[in-house]
């Protein structure tokens, strides 16, 4: 019997698999060699609906090729973060290198395991940049959803070998003829070529990878050309400083070779290059077509952004490559820390979730009311609520966020234009009231148009549901545009609705309304004029500009009156009576009031003549006008977070 292994070793081992040290898990093969033949590589990631199973098949895909063993593994593998493995959802895609041997030729697969939702379509866009193919993944219980057809037509528009994989075959509800029927529709494929796979099982995913080996095409890029690696994600490592995620495109790089960052011109020295396999394998070199990782120092994160090219200073590279679009923030949302104290910390955790997170913008703003803080930009509601938690956890911040908004255009009948991303910044009343100011002190008049966002709604659900689903789109000023039966019972609608209709309660509105069956997916589609108002929440006659917000004039009535009863509830009182009103410009629209709290001055009194009591009563109320004329109402944190935390409802994943 051979003897225990000690209690320290062990734990090197623990830490190793962990990732926490720079050596590898004991899976790892030997160190990767300096570069790699184009002609065995192949790029892909994998694309489907939210919960279709790509972590799963991923997890399956990393187990039979060997580079985790049965020891290691666990459930969702690639997702590192606490938010993904708590939701069951992934929030970053994740690169991995796979060994696979097909006919006696060992080949070179890298893995992209990319998010699902809506809200992270960025983070897909930019993963299918470093790939020459996709599995496009489909549930077999659930067949084709919106973010399916989202994610394919992403797939189409960057020229990818897409390959149409039915999942969860080994579900009793399973229907795979039927959805591959779908399925090769609209692909324009023939249904004995759409694969059948279980992830759970393991069944078929040895014939996927067959066939992405057989169908997808190896990278085409030079490798004697001057070396160029396009980056397309960024982590921020406390000690190392910033790791890039990189696509070599053309030529070679080296470790000790000074690199140069194309759009800043900053020179670096790279530490040290390498493939992740799932752990970080040092190399000597990365080759054209490889998929890998760079570490330089560099502890400025504007020095490492994402969709930067990177080249080398000795054979420096004349044109960058193309990088990504810029995301378009289209949800508005003020952050501010609890504590005053916090402002640069924050600043500082933004900074470094920005580099992992490339579709997050914000800048200063202060508030009356809560002070300094950030105005950011997100692209749903889930990414708000997501990089709200990650900034908390991960930079240990308490923080209260404003009721998000979207970004509206304001026309003046001088002619001047505002870009309103902020209420407070909003102009005075639509009808004339108040004094209409711009945001930067520029006076404008009256208010000529308002502009909101529209979106593209589609929505994917059993027929049996069409006319509740019509009601609610509705209900939310929609304007149906068409409607596709994809087969006998299942339904393609689209509407065009504002933003702002669709970024508090109308996803949860949707599933209860569809018994959960409906799926959703919006992009952006223009704007339009719009009938909008600010609605003020005015304590003893001062607004309060985190409570205001931009509603349509034939809702203003109702956020008043649910923030004014709302607030009555969570504002102690005050030694003097507390009038809370919501205004739109000059026009009070809603009122509560808080009582006073009184001293019993009548206590003394045990009889005699009623203009003892009368006297004493008086005197009172003349000393409560009075301490309401300097009086100051204190409202408490607590009360903010819970007022605009309960207008921003609870959103789950898709």
């Amino acid at each position: 019997m051979s003897d225990p292994v000690p209690a320290k070793d062990q734990a090197k081992e623990q830490a190793k698999a962990q990732g926490k040290a720079p050596a590898l898990a004991s899976t790892a093969k030997a160190p990767a060699p300096a570069s790699t033949d184009q002609a065995v590589i192949r790029n892909f990631c994998i694309i489907a609906h939210i919960d279709h199973g790509k972590s799963t098949l991923a997890d399956r895909m990393l187990q039979l090729t060997g580079i985790v063993d049965a020891r290691q593994m666990r459930a969702q593998y690639l997702d590192r973060m606490d938010i993904e493995r708590e939701r069951g959802i992934t929030i970053k895609s994740q690169a991995v290198r796979l060994p696979w041997q097909k006919d006696g030729v060992h080949h070179v697969l890298n893995m992209i395991d990319t998010p699902g939702h809506v809200d992270f379509t960025y983070e897909v866009s930019r993963s299918l940049e470093a790939c020459e193919g996709a599995v496009l993944l489909v549930d077999a219980a659930q067949g084709i959803e919106a973010q399916t057809l989202a994610n394919l037509y992403l797939a189409i528009n960057a020229d990818l070998k897409i390959i149409p994989v039915l999942n969860k075959i080994d579900l009793p509800a399973a229907q795979p003829e039927r959805y591959a029927q779908e399925l090769s529709a609209i692909i324009g494929c023939d249904p004995s070529e759409v694969l059948k796979v279980s992830a759970k099982t393991g069944e078929g995913v040895k014939e996927l990878l067959d066939t992405i080996v057989e169908q997808i095409p190896h990278p085409t890029g030079d490798p004697n050309a001057p070396a160029r690696a396009l980056i397309f994600d960024s982590v921020y490592d406390t000690y190392r400083g910033v790791v890039s995620y990189v696509r070599v495109v053309d030529g070679k790089f080296s470790r000790r070779e000074r690199m140069l960052m194309m759009s800043t011109q900053a020179v670096h020295e790279t530490l040290e290059l390498g493939v992740i396999s799932p752990e970080p394998i040092p190399s000597d070199g990365l080759g054209a077509g490889e998929v890998g990782y760079f570490i330089s120092g560099v502890k400025d994160v504007r020095q490492a952004r994402v969709g930067d090219t990177i080249t080398t200073t000795s054979n420096k590279a004349s044109e960058p490559l193309a990088g990504y679009d810029h995301p378009k923030p289209m949800v508005f949302s003020g952050l501010y820390p609890v504590d005053g104290d916090e402002y640069p910390e924050l600043r500082d955790a933004l900074d470094k979730l920005q580099l992992n997170d490339a579709a997050l913008v914000y800048e200063p703003e202060t508030s009356t009311a809560l002070g300094f803080g950030f105005r950011c930009g997100f692209l749903g509601l889930l990414h708000m609520e997501i990089v709200r938690e990650r900034l908390e956890r991960e930079f240990d911040l308490s923080l209260i966020s404003t009721a998000p908004n979207v970004v509206y255009r304001v026309v003046m009948e001088s002619g001047l234009e505002l870009k309103v991303t902020n209420p407070s910044d909003f102009p005075g009343g639509i009808d004339g009231f108040g004094a209409p100011q711009g945001p930067k002190g520029n006076t404008g008049g009256k208010i000529k148009e308002v502009y909101e966002p529209i979106v593209r709604v589609t929505i994917i659900s059993p027929s049996d549901y069409i006319g509740t689903i019509m009601e609610l789109c509705q209900s939310r000023r929609g304007i149906l545009k068409g409607m596709d039966y994809l087969s006998t019972d299942r339904v393609e609608i689209r509407y065009t609705m504002p933003l702002a209709e669709i970024i508090f309660d109308f996803f949860d509105q949707l599933k209860s309304r569809t018994r959960g069956y409906a799926s959703l997916d919006y992009e952006p589609d223009g704007e339009q004029v719009a009938n909008l108002v600010k609605v003020d929440i005015l304590l003893q006659g001062q607004p309060v500009d985190a409570f205001s917000q931009i509603v349509h004039a034939d809702s203003a009535r109702e956020y008043g009156l649910s923030m004014t009863a709302k607030l009555k509830e969570l504002i102690p009182r005050q030694q003097f009576e507390v009038p809370i009103q919501a205004a739109v410009g000059s026009r009070i629209i809603a009122r509560e009031n808080i009582r006073a709290l009184r001293k019993d001055v009548l206590a003394k009194c045990y009889g005699g003549d009623i203009t003892r009591k009368r006297k004493l009563l008086e005197k009172q109320k003349e000393g409560k006008k009075r301490m309401k004329t300097i009086g100051r109402v204190e409202v408490p944190q607590e009360a903010f977070v819970a007022a605009l935390s309960t207008t921003q409802p609870d959103k789950t994943s898709k």
